[in-house]
């Protein structure tokens, strides 16, 4: 034991970190050189933005980014909802303790190893809230910039200029939203912490190999791949 918890948590806890940070340093990075999904979606939303500035009315471009924004604060909502459980959760102390060990899956885990389970989980939602909201004030910057997008007349020097930076702009908030979806995802393994740590560890694995999968190696991926292609 260090300081009342056990060794396993700990290190399970590591093992954890170790996977989320490195998946996301070898996700964006991959990123950048174009060979994932994130990669290709960075070409469509230049793709779009370009089509954008031909066209005299952009209203249903307006709605698009709308409709992304009411889809980001969603999760952001549900962050606060899960976050005002977890408090509650905390605040409750040694009679949440007694109710959660009276359960089968249980771990031997003592009060204070559940406390920091809690509050660690709770410091996950409040690390996605944050990514949502940038998220959204991106998005809000994006709309801004939709407004004062060059008119079909200007030259097309400026119109791919614009197309490449407002572009980038929509990238910067879908790679915000990705991080806060993926702390949802690994939030979700990381409940299994309450069970078992080697099964929380087992379990955050998994989630890693779906994202990979999704990022990499999916046909959504193939599909949007091949549509660039075709142009």
């Amino acid at each position: 034991m260090i300081s009342g918890i056990p060794i396993m948590d700990i290190a399970a806890f590591a093992a954890f970190m170790a996977m989320w940070i490195g998946y996301t340093l070898v996700a964006e990075h991959r990123s950048l050189l174009g060979r994932s999904l994130s990669a290709v979606m960075v070409r469509h939303r230049r793709a779009w933005m370009r089509a954008m500035c031909d066209r005299e009315n952009r209203v249903a471009d307006t709605a698009l980014v709308g409709s992304l924004m009411r889809s980001v604060a969603f999760f952001a909502s549900a962050s606060i909802l899960v976050l005002g459980g977890l408090v509650a959760l905390m605040g409750s102390g040694d009679r949440a303790f007694a109710v959660y060990s009276e359960m089968p899956f249980a771990s031997n885990g003592g009060l204070e190893t559940f406390e920091m389970k809690v509050l660690l989980l709770a410091v996950v939602f409040v690390y996605a809230f944050f990514q949502f909201t940038w998220c959204l004030r991106q998005f809000n910057y994006c709309c801004i910039l939709i407004g004062a997008a060059p008119p079909p007349e200007a030259e097309d020097r400026v119109k791919d200029v614009f197309a490449t930076h407002a572009s980038r702009l929509q990238s910067l908030a879908a790679n915000s939203f990705n991080r806060g979806l993926r702390a949802y995802y690994f939030a979700l393994a990381m409940m299994l912490w309450f069970v078992h740590a080697w099964v929380f560890v087992a379990a955050a694995a998994l989630v890693l190999s779906v994202l990979y999968r999704r990022e990499f190696r999916s046909k959504s991926l193939g599909t949007l791949a091949d549509i660039l292609a075709a142009r």
